[in-house]
């Protein structure tokens, strides 16, 4: 048996709210244990199953020496979302530090990530196998079903988890260079949740679906929202449009969560609009710049649904701005549903006023996260990105007089070329209004005069020479932001979160270039 046989007291910061996520789920188990909270395929998970099988498998962890504080790694992938909530949350249950790390990932980062975050064990579903020489030296593996059972055999005190403590250590996606860690306080995690049933968010859905990965932040939203909504959760094990599809008409899904990368592959899926899709009434976007051409489609789509763009990142979050896509304005992402904790700034972090454009930066709300500092003590530079509760966004932007957000570019992907600085979030809204364009991204790439100019690379679902495409062009954007190079791809490289490697980009032009 493992520490008691029903869900434990429930601390709180204050009335109605949750301390921590594992407050939450005792809440729950002890509310409504037969509920279920969560679908992945076949697979269910009701609020009481959770909470026995995670109390269950954090007394295995705390009987196998794991003190307070330890880092453990969870290596699952989008099919074992069932087993990996209750691993997460066992491991929390414990006192224990969760580090999320998709089975997707290549060994090395893996490995990286093992190493990084000073882990003591790893964890993984029943059955799965761990690349050989991936774990380093002292760190034991085993499956959640063998922690689980060994903490079934055994009577195990678990005690709440300080608030204030380290609950996460979350790796950025890493699309520039190696990824890094993020860390999250309990506190942190369970801001905003609820213990109050009249306010659960996603009251309008009996359900609501998403096909995040492991070890995404977006991922991470959605075991929250599995286990403070109103909706059950249903995780897509795989992506595929059609199976997305079929999904939402299963399970009359009231609202859906995608990635653009996901949008257009389901707006451009004949097999996807076999089913239907009238019941969804919020369509949330997330981890990247929803171009307006594919937001605009979505309107089309979804007709009964709000479109919204979900703006935060892994260093920001619980910070978030919930803009609501106006499909009369597609110009910009939207108009935050509040506008509270955001700011346009200069460099040096002054307020700006509507019509300027300067830094986008994002105030949490909660105990802010920070960058991990590496074993040898050496800070890690996060002093740039964490300024008090404000976090840099890395994004340049501007609120017009009526309130809209424009994001106009990642700081480090405008491009300087000759004396104009080009937007490549503009470059690439113009590029899929083109209807045979599928995808399409835009870089800088050096020139010998100008310093750099466009270079653009695209998937296309019918035949398109790059004149043709150019003159289409010439009507959306001004001489200097045109391409100077195109590369047509089969398709385009994308991290686990969906979000484009320009890296990878630069690459393949520079290989181009060489034939």
């Amino acid at each position: 048996m493992t520490a008691a046989p029903g869900p434990a007291p429930v601390p709180a910061s204050r009335a109605g709210t949750p301390a921590t996520l594992s407050a939450l789920l005792a809440h729950r188990a002890g509310t409504d244990p037969e509920r279920t909270a969560l679908i992945c395929g076949p697979r269910t998970l009701t609020f009481g199953e959770w909470y026995e099988r995670s109390g269950a498998l954090a007394a295995g962890l705390r009987s196998r020496g794991l003190e307070p504080g330890a880092r453990v790694v969870l290596r699952y992938g989008s099919g074992d979302w069932t087993a990996y909530a209750v691993a997460f949350c066992g491991v929390l249950r414990a006192g224990l530090v969760a580090v999320p790390l998709s089975d997707r990932q290549a060994p090395a980062t893996a490995a990286h990530i093992l190493e990084d975050s000073g882990a003591s064990a790893l964890l993984h579903p029943a059955g799965a196998h761990l690349p050989p020489d991936v774990l380093p030296t002292g760190v034991w593996a085993a499956s959640d079903e063998e922690i689980g059972t060994e903490g079934g055999a055994r009577t195990a005190v678990l005690r709440a988890p300080d608030p204030a403590s380290l609950a996460q250590i979350l790796y950025t996606s890493g699309t520039t260079g190696t990824p890094k860690g993020v860390t999250a306080a309990h506190t942190n995690l369970a801001h905003g949740c609820t213990l109050d049933e009249r306010r659960r968010p996603l009251r309008h859905s009996r359900h609501f679906l998403h096909a995040f990965p492991v070890g995404t932040n977006a991922g991470q939203t959605m075991l929250v929202n599995a286990l403070d909504s109103a909706a059950t959760a249903v995780a897509a094990p795989q992506f595929t449009p059609g199976r997305f599809a079929r999904l939402i008409e299963k399970y009359e899904a009231g609202s859906v969560f995608l990635v653009p990368s996901m949008a257009i592959e389901l707006l451009g899926s004949d097999s996807a609009r076999r089913y239907a899709t009238d019941s969804v009434r919020l369509v949330g976007s997330t981890a990247a710049a929803l171009p307006q051409p594919v937001a605009l489609g979505l309107t089309r789509a979804f007709p009964n649904a709000q479109v919204v763009n979900y703006y935060t990142s892994t260093e920001a979050a619980p910070a978030q701005l919930t803009l609501l896509f106006d499909p009369e304005r597609p110009d910009s992402p939207g108009r935050p549903a509040s506008p509270h904790g955001l700011r346009i700034t200069t460099p040096d972090g002054a307020p700006l006023p509507p019509g300027e454009p300067g830094e986008v930066w994002l105030r949490t709300p909660a105990a802010p996260r920070a960058y991990l500092e590496p074993a040898g003590g050496t800070e890690r530079s996060g002093a740039e990105v964490f300024q008090g509760r404000w976090v840099r966004m890395g994004d340049l932007g501007m609120l017009d007089e009526e309130g809209y957000l424009h994001l106009l570019d990642r700081e480090r992907d405008v491009i300087k070329s000759g004396a104009y600085k080009v937007s490549t979030i503009q470059v690439e809204n113009a590029l899929h209004a083109h209807p045979a364009v599928v995808d399409a991204a835009a870089i800088g790439v050096p020139h010998p005069v100008l310093g750099s100019v466009v270079a653009a690379v695209l998937v296309v679902r019918d035949e398109l020479t790059a004149p043709a495409l150019r003159t289409f062009l010439l009507d959306r954007l001004a001489p200097h932001e045109l391409p100077a190079r195109l590369l047509f791809r089969p398709s385009l490289p994308r991290n686990e979160g969906g979000k484009i490697l320009k890296r990878e980009l630069r690459l393949l032009l520079d290989d181009e270039a060489l034939r």
